[in-house]
């Protein structure tokens, strides 16, 4: 399956790092969730956070959250 998730990136002055918020994933993940050194960093490790909250509603036979609609 191909999910477009949103993903909420912020900058924390007082941690140094871009904090990852996964809009989606808030029932199921302490938010923020995750964070990288750099934004691009941050991308990558949110990429990782939410194929793991997937594989997690995999195993434990509960669909995932709906992605929120995007415009056209």
């Amino acid at each position: 399956m191909n999910y477009h998730y949103s993903l909420m990136i912020q900058w924390s002055a007082e941690d140094q790092l871009y904090l990852v918020t996964l809009p989606e994933f808030s029932d199921i993940a302490m938010q923020p969730c995750t964070y990288g050194r750099t934004y691009e960093e941050a991308v990558a490790n949110a990429q990782e956070a939410i194929a793991g909250y997937l594989e997690y509603c995999q195993e434990e036979g509960i669909l995932p959250p709906s992605p929120v609609p995007t415009a056209a």
